[in-house]
């Protein structure tokens, strides 16, 4: 399978790295970068084929990566609209929903629309999914097997939702960064060095997560378990709860699909 990226970022890094240890061949990728430091990178570091612009590929591909920024989109692509073919797209380009993608190919249909999210630069991401009805099984398999060299995958099959996968998981990284910024000033206020800070908190957020991630039982019930009544966690709880933590994360989490809606309606009418 030969495998076009248009754009060659962080994220197209971590792709191309992850594809290549999961025994995706350098040979078969091209990158298109206008950068040539971005270029020369990603040629030495992979040994992947480049270019400078789209106008020089001779062909999308069988699968066209685009990861290029969504504002970006309409023009970057233009040069490879008369040499799609039957090429599988797969777009990580926040915000820009499938059919304004494809108007801007000129009317090519066989689009996977997904949204990654930045743990995917060290390997441990999760990419929501969303394919047109033009995509066969190969295609979805094609897909999937990409975006799962940087993680976990999950299908969605109402394209509507999608802002909602942008707004939990590939916003999702900033809440929880937000959260250990937090617990390391309470370390700080409470007297302990920025080194133990960063380990208390960091090291609480992965072993809680790993053990949410290996209980079959919901994340409120992990909580009581930890709430003793009466307790220094109850206290704390308690505090949160006063000052609306648990609402002020599902307000944003809210606040940030309804911007990705209004973000997609600006982009699509470019």
């Amino acid at each position: 399978m030969k495998i076009v990226f248009l754009g060659g970022g962080n994220m197209a890094n971590a792709l191309i790295g992850g594809m290549l240890q999961q025994g995706f061949a350098a040979s078969d990728i091209t990158v298109i970068d206008p950068g040539a430091e971005a270029r020369q990178k990603l040629a030495q570091t992979y040994g992947v084929r480049t270019l400078a612009a789209a106008s020089e590929a001779d062909s999308a591909g069988d699968l066209l990566m685009l990861a290029v920024k969504p504002q970006q989109m309409k023009e970057a692509v233009a040069p490879l609209v008369a040499k799609m073919g039957e090429a599988l797209v797969v777009s990580i380009a926040a915000g820009l929903d499938i059919g304004a993608l494809s108007r801007f190919l000129g009317g090519h249909r066989k689009i996977v629309r997904c949204m990654p999210n930045t743990p995917a630069l060290i390997g441990k991401g999760i990419t929501g999914l969303c394919a047109a009805p033009e995509v066969d099984a190969a295609g979805r398999d094609a897909a999937d097997r990409v975006l799962k060299a940087v993680g976990t995958t999950v299908w969605i099959a109402d394209e509507g939702k999608m802002d909602g996968v942008t707004a939990l998981s590939g916003s999702g990284p900033a809440y929880v960064f937000l959260f250990i910024e937090a617990m390391q000033q309470a370390a700080a206020e409470l007297g302990f060095t920025p080194e133990q800070g960063r380990q208390l908190a960091i090291e609480t957020v992965q072993g809680a997560a790993a053990l949410a991630a290996a209980s079959p039982e919901p994340a409120s019930t992990l909580r009581e378990r930890v709430t003793s009544k009466g307790g220094t966690t109850e206290a704390a709880l308690n505090k949160m709860a006063e000052m609306g933590v648990k609402a002020g994360i599902v307000a944003g989490v809210k606040a940030a699909e309804a911007r990705g809606q209004e973000l997609g309606k600006l982009l699509g009418a470019a």
